[in-house]
């Protein structure tokens, strides 16, 4: 029996763990098993074409809120193509909602819910025994008989009906087994010991599983106990990608600092053995960082570390809805402390559309966060997830969302559509001219003279673009500066003011971030953007 392990990542850099763990749990059932990692932005069918090359009887799709829409598509299709194919769904996107996506979604065969190894595993063993009792090779996939669902294995197998943790279907009923056991941690094998590690992509890892805490919007809340490997474990693990000098390594536990004293001791142990190439991001939380971690930072290397920090909102009452701690002065300062920090890397981010943030309190949210000065700003939008209690109880709040994936917020009692279009935006503005950098002494200079806030500006420059009819093609760099120029041309012209402070700070940022062959180009072009098409008037 030949097994597909696969997936359509977001982009080409990142991974699938989820597959990498499953194909250790199931690599010795004597099954063929192989793993292919495709992207969204991969042609339909050059994924397609990869698939049904590969003579497979099984294959096996991790679903998230990126790919669950291109994955059933390209699953019908496969179905079309291959009839007797066997297609197992797993991941977070069909975990909380298996009967209700396999009735919508007869391609489906088999669910995988929750943690998967174990489960995986038994229905592999299931399935490799049946095809041994059938007289089935590896690659004939077409002579598989998917239609004894629950019968037991002749030759003493696995049954279905006792997988924990699995969806199936049984002739015309679809039947969902009672939920799996949650699975020591420690026993799942470190998944590059027997995979490769491709250094041209950033690595993905996990020390722990689960979060401790349970905010409402999040599906990481819906598993209650924290587990996580042992600090040998972790370290030889570490030196795995120490001595191949993996350029990037990503932790996606859910909050690495949930004991301040395995954080440092982890953290002190990169910095002893740091190799000059290898970087480590971490999820962390901003209440949970103290002295220690400060002072331990300041001996690392410039762009070792580089920490997400989820702020969210400032406001207490949105905090306590979504079950958040609403320490948010303490998160706040500690924050501060990371991104005075010099040699560490700091993106924080917000949600908008959380309950009781309306426009104006989000923008004393946004405010509050801006002047911690993080190197990104993620201005996100809340996501009500299958499963979560924000979702559950959407009602309470008279959310409107979208019904396919992701399912972004479109409205609730507090935010209009249009505010959320407004908050929209200014996110543009904000990726564009904070996150992407090269701006940073003409944002200062503008914000401090201009406007009486952050937000304000970021506003006034979305409006402004979106007047001009900026939004209707993407822009290089350089015609980023010519865009800012003509605001602010127009602002101090406004104001009565003198333009020549800001325009030499638009040169000097310029000069900084573009080479000298592309300030030269730009030179000669001159700072009016595409003076041949018609914009908006003011």
């Amino acid at each position: 029996m030949k097994v597909l392990l696969t997936s359509l990542n977001s982009k080409y850099v990142h991974l699938n763990l989820a597959l990498k763990y499953l194909y250790t749990a199931a690599v010795s059932s004597g099954a063929v098993l192989e793993i292919k990692e495709f992207t969204i932005n991969n042609e339909d069918s050059y994924v397609f074409g990869e698939i049904l090359s590969g003579k497979y009887d099984v294959i096996c799709f991790s679903c998230y809120i990126w790919n669950i829409e291109e994955t059933l598509y390209l699953a019908e299709n496969i179905k079309k193509a291959l009839p007797d194919v066997i297609m197992i769904f797993g991941g977070p996107e069909v975990s909380y909602n298996a009967a209700e996506i396999m009735r919508q979604h007869e391609v489906i065969d088999f669910v995988v819910i929750g943690e998967g190894e174990f489960t995986f595993a038994r229905l592999i063993d299931a399935l490799a025994a049946q095809g041994e009792q059938r007289g089935d090779t590896a690659g004939e996939q077409g002579e598989s008989d998917k239609t004894g669902a629950v019968e037991s294995d002749k030759s003493g197998g696995l049954q279905y009906e006792n997988i924990k943790g699995l969806a199936y279907r049984n002739e015309n009923e679809i039947v969902v087994n009672e939920p799996a056991d949650l699975l020591v941690f420690e026993s799942i094998p470190f998944p590059y010991s027997i995979l490769p590690c491709e250094k041209d992509k950033i690595i993905y890892y996990q020390s722990s599983r689960g979060c401790p805490f349970n905010c409402s919007y999040c599906i990481s809340s819906l598993e209650k106990k924290l587990r996580a490997l042992s600090l040998p474990r972790v370290l030889n693990d570490i030196d795995f990608f120490l001595a191949n000098k993996i350029k990037q390594v990503k932790f996606i536990d859910r909050t690495f600092n949930w004991s301040s004293a395995r954080c440092n001791e982890i953290l002190n142990y990169i910095i002893d053995n740091d190799n000059g190439v290898t970087n480590f991001h971490f999820e962390i939380c901003g209440e949970l960082v103290d002295d220690e971690l400060i002072n331990l930072l300041r001996t690392a290397r410039k762009g070792l570390f580089r920490f997400e920090v989820g702020i969210q909102s400032t406001n207490k009452e949105t905090l306590t809805a979504v079950k958040r701690s609403s320490a948010i002065e303490k998160v706040l300062a500690n924050t501060q402390k990371l991104t005075a920090l010099d040699n560490v890397f700091v993106h924080i981010d917000l949600i908008a559309g959380l309950p009781f943030e309306n426009y104006n309190r989000f923008k004393k949210t946004f405010n509050d966060v801006y002047v911690l000065a993080a190197d990104t700003l993620q201005l996100g939008f809340l996501k009500l997830l299958p499963g979560t209690d924000i979702r559950e109880n959407a009602a309470n709040f008279r959310y409107e969302y979208r019904r396919k994936a992701p399912y972004e917020v479109i409205s609730n009692a507090f935010l209009s559509a249009q505010d959320l279009s407004r908050l929209k935006q200014i996110e543009e503005m904000v990726n564009l001219y904070y996150n992407r950098g090269g701006f940073q002494t003409t944002l200062e200079h503008i914000i401090q003279r201009f406007v009486d806030t952050p937000f304000d500006f970021y506003e006034e420059l979305s409006i402004y673009y979106h007047l001009k009819g900026f939004q209707h093609k993407s822009h290089k760099k350089e015609d980023l500066y010519r865009i800012l120029y003509e605001y602010a041309e127009w602002k101090t012209k406004k104001m009565e003011i003198s333009s020549e402070e800001v325009f030499s700070k638009l040169e000097n940022d310029m000069s900084k971030s573009l080479n000298s062959d592309a300030v030269k180009k730009f030179q000669k072009k001159g700072w009016r953007i595409c003076s041949e098409e018609k914009l908006a008037t003011d």
